[in-house]
């Protein structure tokens, strides 16, 4: 708060509430002089939000979940991919909700694109967060450790070959925290949950594909729509795979690019509403309409005209 006044706002201006959802959350949503909800976290609460929102007719914006497919195609500059790839996943520890999780390769590359994606993801760096050194740090608490434990146990279960980590990290400099080691899942499949559920942690699923009828159907083929990549030297390849993304934001021959000039949100269950650019400022605006009459005198309204 101090740096917010400092920031030359009034005091008053920003609240800052803590607390859990029943305590501070509901009753913040339902109070009636909260006109707008805005919203960041996962699809499920803000579901809940969003129906308790309803019930005022409240205006919301909602930020949440993603399952965002990073597609490489066989004209890819690979190496720039791999790179895109390990940033898309591993970047904050896949923390992020637009981490690239699933990884689509296109067949004529594929065992090529992957033996090169594990061994860069190999040279990664854990330990102390604190550190510039650390390229990987641990999961920000024991119950998302513990929940992304379950699903590594999920994909096995499944049948996915664990291509690299697949485990709780024991290297030495992770010490007893809550470290799990970058994984890569091959040979997932588009139903599996472990392709259809937000992990929220370092797990890639990698998944082949055909052409980009197949890739664009296997991309669309969730319940979320945050952000998607795409890796190809083909520009109408790139425009095309734009276009049919059912994605808030397409990066291609990139990844992770934001800035606070550009729209950015998603759509189904990834949420409604956008943040940042003049998109964001709309909504928190209310249109209206203000008509004046200038005539000297109202005319006869008995008198059709």
């Amino acid at each position: 708060m101090k740096l917010i006044e400092a920031a030359g706002f009034p005091p008053g201006v920003v609240n800052i509430l803590t607390g859990y959802g029943a305590e501070v959350g509901t009753p913040l949503v339902e109070h009636p002089l909260v006109a707008k909800v805005a919203f960041t976290g996962s699809d499920t609460t803000g579901q809940k939000i969003y129906e308790t929102a309803a019930r005022g007719l409240k205006r919301v914006s909602m930020e949440l979940g993603g399952k965002s497919p990073n597609i490489v195609f066989d004209d890819a500059h690979l190496d720039n991919a791999v790179k895109g790839v390990i940033s898309g996943i591993f970047a904050a520890t896949g923390q992020t909700c637009i981490a690239g999780s699933r990884l689509l390769v296109q067949q004529s590359i594929h065992d090529q694109f992957v033996d090169k994606l594990v061994a860069f993801a190999k040279t990664a760096r854990m330990g102390d967060p604190m550190s510039l050194d650390t390229q990987v740090g641990p999961v920000t608490n024991r119950p998302q450790f513990d929940k992304i434990l379950r699903y590594l146990d999920i994909a096995k279960g499944e049948g996915a070959k664990t291509l690299l980590g697949g485990a709780k990290a024991t290297r030495p400099e992770c010490g007893n925290g809550w470290f799990v080691e970058p994984t890569i899942f091959g040979g997932v499949s588009n139903a599996m949950r472990i392709a259809q559920e937000e992990v929220f942690g370092p797990v890639l699923s990698v998944i082949p594909f055909k052409d980009e009828e197949e890739a664009i159907a296997i991309g669309n083929d969730v319940v979320f729509g945050l952000a998607a990549g795409v890796w190809t030297q083909n520009m109408r390849r790139a425009f095309l795979m734009s276009e049919k993304l059912q994605a808030g934001t397409v990066w291609v021959n990139t990844y992770r690019a934001v800035s606070y000039m550009s729209p950015f949100g998603g759509c189904k269950r990834s949420g409604l509403g956008r943040e940042s650019g003049q998109e964001m400022i709309y909504e928190y605006l209310q249109t209206k309409s203000v008509w004046i009459s200038t005539a000297t005198e109202v005319p006869n309204p008995f008198i059709l005209r």
